[in-house]
């Protein structure tokens, strides 16, 4: 499912919480690579509104990483 915006990110989070930490953790570099992309992208085109929303999906998945680590 690709992440399209806050809600999504954390409906993606609450699901992947079923999973084991190695396998959240697996999902979540993905996610965070495919929104890296998006924001250089967003970034390159001028989107200012599209940067913000990809900034704050970065944030929620990196998050949501950095916990899942320290477990």
């Amino acid at each position: 499912m690709e992440i399209m915006n806050a809600k999504q990110a954390r409906e993606c989070i609450e699901r992947w919480q079923g999973d084991s930490r190695q396998s959240q953790a697996r999902s979540l570099r993905l996610a965070l690579e495919s929104q890296e992309l998006s924001l250089m992208y967003y970034e390159q085109k001028g989107n200012d509104q599209a940067v913000a929303r990809t900034t704050t999906i970065l944030t929620l998945l990196r998050e949501r990483l950095r916990a899942v680590v320290s477990e």
